[in-house]
Order: C-alpha cells, then structure tokens, then sequence
C-alpha cells in the first residue's frame, strides 16, 4: 500500500512538473515568434523605430512613439481614476459592510463586471460616454472629437475596478482581528482603523491588485480602439485623439501585406509583451520590498 502511494505521489509531482514548465515553455514559444516574425523590422529601423514619431505605413515610415506614449498615458490615467473607487469599495467590502447577503451581492456584482465582455463596453462608451464628452469639450471650446484619451481612459478605469476590487477586498478582511480590537479598546475610530492598521497591513495586496489592474489596462485592446479615435500622432492633452499597441495592431494588422508593415507591427506586439513583463517584474520588487521591510 506505502509502494502504491509513494508511485501514485511520484506522478502527481511529475505531472506538476510538466504543467509548470509547459507554461515556461510556452511562454518562451511566443517571445520567440515575436522575435523571429518582427526581425525584419528589429533588423532594419533598429532602435530608432521606439523613438520615431512617425507612423506612415504609405510611404515605409514606422515608428512606435505614438503607441508607447498612448498606451502608457491611457492606463496611467485610468489607473489613477480607478483608485479612489477601487480602495473605496475594497476597504466597504473588507471592512465596513457585515450583511453577508449584501456582501454577497456587491461581490457577484464585481465578478459580473469583471466577466463583461469588452466590447460592450466599447458600445456603451460610443453610445452614452462619447457624448457628454463632446459636449463637455464644447462647453470648454475645445475640438469635440468625444474619441480620445479621455473616453479610452474612463472606460478602462470602468474596466479595471473590479480586478482591484477583489483581490483588495479579501486582503483587508485579512487583517488581524485582535489589531482591530485592541484600536477600537484605545478609542480608535473606524477612519483611524483603515488609516494605520489595514491599509499599512494590507498595503503588498493593495498594491499587487493595482498592478493586475494596470497590466490588464495596457493590454486592453477592443474597447480601446473603439473609442480612443486611432489617430497615429503623439497626443498632446487627454482630449486628443490616439492609438494605443494594442488598437493600432487591431486596426491594421488585418490589412497589412507590406512584409515591412506586418514585420512591424509584430515588433509592436513584442514591444507591448516587454512592457508589461517590465511592469510585473518592478511590482514583485516594490512587494518583495515592503514584505520585507515589514
């Protein structure tokens, strides 16, 4: 019986084995293809390619600056949006609201917005947000376009609530409850409590949620392009219109037959895959750190 189990551990440990370097494996598959479908492009425009900010595909003139900067302002500004709500419902979930069934439903309720398919999003920001920003940027005499930053930004904020939401909720309701106690016994009041024991407590998971949620922004690809107004220049203000990685490989990929064009919005894509390998490597730093110094 002892010989039937530890051959029975033996292949469970294998076969976790397996899964876990298959995933490696195929990880290191798509770096790969990247590489090798975009060399014509790494080959030719080199370094100079992240820096130019021109993007002609008429006359062979690629350059990713406009795509960088979009995807990196876009979700920037929608994670900056998001927080104040993201931390605001985490700390009322983990924290304050002791109904189960209401906890119950406003969790469903996130997991709902979460699994909500992004396109539809990208519908509702054409049909409802698009509009009051024109007139918003009418009131303000500025260029109604309605597409821009500003709406890509609002809807990926939307987007990205309920994946700060959950992993932010259940790391506040981790905190210790005799911490608690003994703040309420000082005569703490339930603001004192959120400001020095769970959020200080809680700050590593906070913090990772916030990162899953802007990895998720900058990978975002339809809702963006549909309303973010795929203009190939740098934008100067949240009002103008851009493209993000994503939406410019979305937009022209398919039509694509020059092997210079497709080579480079390949590097587009290998591009976006480096960015947030760098964001998520950064993020396990900054929580490594403070695990530690806690």
């Amino acid at each position: 019986m002892n010989t039937i189990s530890q051959r029975k551990n033996k292949v469970f440990i294998i076969l976790l084995k397996v899964c876990g370097y298959t995933a490696i494996f195929i990880l290191i598959l798509f770096l790969l293809t990247l590489i090798y479908n975009s060399f014509l492009s790494l080959k030719t425009l080199s370094l100079p390619f992240i820096f130019n900010p021109n993007w002609k595909p008429n006359t062979n003139v690629f350059g990713a600056a406009p795509f960088i900067i979009g995807t990196l302002f876009t979700a920037i500004l929608a994670l900056v949006i998001s927080i104040p709500f993201s931390m605001s419902i985490s700390i009322y979930l983990g924290y304050f609201l002791k109904n189960k069934k209401r906890k119950k439903s406003l969790e469903t309720l996130m997991d709902l917005l979460a699994g909500i398919p992004s396109v539809i999003y990208g519908f509702w920001g054409l049909m409802v947000l698009v509009p009051i920003i024109i007139k918003l940027q009418t009131s303000l005499g500025v260029s109604p376009y309605g597409v821009g930053i500003l709406a890509a930004s609002l809807i990926l904020a939307l987007m990205i609530i309920p994946y700060s939401v959950t992993l932010g909720k259940d790391v506040i309701d981790l905190v210790p409850n005799d911490l608690i106690e003994a703040a309420i016994g000082l005569g703490a009041t339930p603001f004192e409590i959120i400001r020095h024991i769970a959020i200080p407590y809680s700050l590593s998971g906070l913090f990772a949620g916030h990162l899953m949620a802007f990895g998720r922004a900058i990978s975002e690809t339809m809702a963006v392009t549909m309303v973010i107004g795929n203009r190939n220049l740098i934008p100067s203000s949240i009002m103008d219109p851009a493209n993000t990685l994503a939406s410019v490989i979305a937009n022209e990929f398919g039509e694509a037959s020059d092997p210079m064009h497709v080579s480079s919005l390949i590097e587009l894509g290998l591009i976006l895959l480096i960015i947030t390998t760098i964001i998520n490597i950064i993020g396990k730093f900054v929580v490594k750190a403070y695990r530690i110094e806690q």
